[in-house]
């Protein structure tokens, strides 16, 4: 089968096309013809190798795992023999944390992992646009115990973790600021955003307002920035950064404002099963700015790493039709 795998840490450049072998479902897993996937802020992290300290994890001298792609979307090609949740035929969509491999034409799944049926209506590449996002950002939210009623700021609402961070605390009955430029105003209100800050044109920590949760989507803040912007007893939900894990641990014992970072990130299959719900009664769409073939991974992770993107980046393998 084909796939886009890279042999060594480096640049875009690194990742290449090539013939490998098509897995072999287990008995408790399916074997998944692919025709969407991702490429994500976490694929790119990975493939570079940075920080430098996570390839203790990833692999030393070169990648362990030569095929990224975490989010996919496609139908069960096979099924193993204790597999009774799905069929041979079946649309589906889903996250394979930790081991990828969406950026093929065949990927195996454990039934018991982060996948649900495809929502009704969605093409696959709606599918594969949203979990990555949408799970992360429900991993910062829920321990940041978002709920109605509150303020909520989520800077970097455009992107993936940022329009589902939007539409994630709507859906939790928050009221919602969202910090983005201003040509993608209309979309974040589309999605539920009450109120929009242009943050090339105002600093949303200086301008006197303060917040219940204030969401950094793409880690660009910090808490010791964003904490006057908070209320008395509010939280600051990072993504990323090792010194969030010492300061929710201080935090959490001194001062009225705190940092909840919770890892490792949890993917489960209710997760998925609430974003498919919410899918289905039209409350969660998803963002989609570019769609490339899987043979153009290269320049698809050249324009993720602009920083510039809006929503998801589609690899689409094979054709794209609907469910």
């Amino acid at each position: 089968m084909k796939a886009a795998v890279h042999d060594r840490y480096g640049p875009p450049e690194v990742l290449r096309i090539a013939d490998v072998d098509r897995p072999v479902p287990k008995d408790d897993e399916i074997l998944i013809r692919i025709h969407a996937s991702t490429v994500s802020r976490s694929d790119c992290a990975l493939r570079a190798g940075e920080p430098f300290f996570s390839r203790f994890v990833t692999g030393l001298p070169r990648p362990r795992q030569r095929i990224l792609g975490g989010d996919y979307a496609g139908v069960v090609e096979e099924a193993g023999g204790a597999v009774s949740d799905f069929k041979v035929g079946d649309s589906v969509f889903g996250m394979k944390p930790w081991k990828f491999g969406g950026h093929a034409e065949f990927m195996c799944m454990q039934q018991s992992g982060p996948i649900a049926l495809m929502p009704a209506g969605a093409t696959f590449d709606d599918a594969a646009a949203v979990p990555d996002g949408a799970i992360l950002a429900l991993n910062c939210l829920r321990p940041g115990k978002v709920r109605s009623g509150q303020s909520v700021l989520v800077f970097g609402a455009s992107g993936s973790m940022g329009t589902a961070g939007v539409q994630l605390s709507k859906a939790l009955g928050a009221h919602v600021t969202a910090v983005c430029n201003a040509k993608d105003f209309d979309l974040v209100r589309s999605l539920g955003a009450d109120e929009v800050i242009d943050y090339t044109q105002e600093d949303f920590t200086k301008n006197g307002k303060t917040y219940d949760v204030i969401f950094d989507s793409v880690g660009k803040q910090s808490f010791r920035g964003c904490r006057d912007s908070l209320n008395p007893g509010g939280v600051y939900l990072p993504t990323d950064g090792l010194q969030n894990v010492v300061l929710t641990a201080w935090t959490s014992r001194i001062g009225d404002r705190r940092v909840v970072f919770d890892l490792p990130p949890k993917f489960t299959r209710k997760d998925m099963l609430f974003l498919k719900g919410l899918m289905e009664a039209g409350r969660y769409r998803a963002i989609i700015d570019r769609r490339y073939p899987l043979e153009e991974v290269v320049e698809a992770t050249r324009y993720v790493e602009l920083h510039e993107k809006v929503g998801n980046v589609v690899l689409t393998v094979g054709a794209d039709i609907d469910a």
